[in-house]
């Protein structure tokens, strides 16, 4: 992928050179690229988020590689998935309560931030080198539980 856009000169120290022009090398693209993946990756995720959780994403760039892994695998507890899906169950079966549906948007909210720690997740650990492509990244199937 190549970036289009402004252009600005700036000094980058030597190891960081190096490292850059590693990764560069590895993945077949410009070193260009690979900065402007590097910045981007490094900024806030998106202003519409709420901020707790652009700060939670934009945290995640100073993880640890261990702790990026472990925000791969972390997901709905088993019986959050199981609620949810008993809910989202219900939901197409009947009304749902004032207080069935808050749970639900309450378990579909906290499905979405799990995503989005995964999918941010993958993104740092493939530019920081890590193969991600074959990673098992399921979140666990709304229908498989009950």
């Amino acid at each position: 992928m190549t970036y289009h856009g402004s252009t600005v000169s700036v000094q980058i120290p030597e190891p960081i050179f190096r490292r850059l022009k590693r990764i560069a090398d590895a993945t077949y693209r410009p070193i260009e690229d690979v900065l402007a993946t590097t910045v981007s990756v490094a900024l806030p995720p998106s202003p519409d988020l709420p901020s707790e959780i652009e700060a939670d994403l934009t945290a995640m760039t100073m993880f640890s590689d261990e702790a990026l892994n472990a925000a791969v695998e972390s997901s709905l507890a088993p019986s959050q998935r199981r609620r949810l899906n008993q809910l989202s169950h219900a939901g197409g079966q009947r009304l749902l309560s004032a207080a069935e549906s808050a749970e639900l948007t309450h378990l579909v909210d906290l499905y979405d931030r799990a995503v989005l720690r995964r999918a941010r997740a993958l993104a740092i650990l493939a530019h920081r080198g890590f193969v991600v492509a074959d990673r098992d990244i399921s979140l666990g199937s709304h229908g498989d539980e009950n």
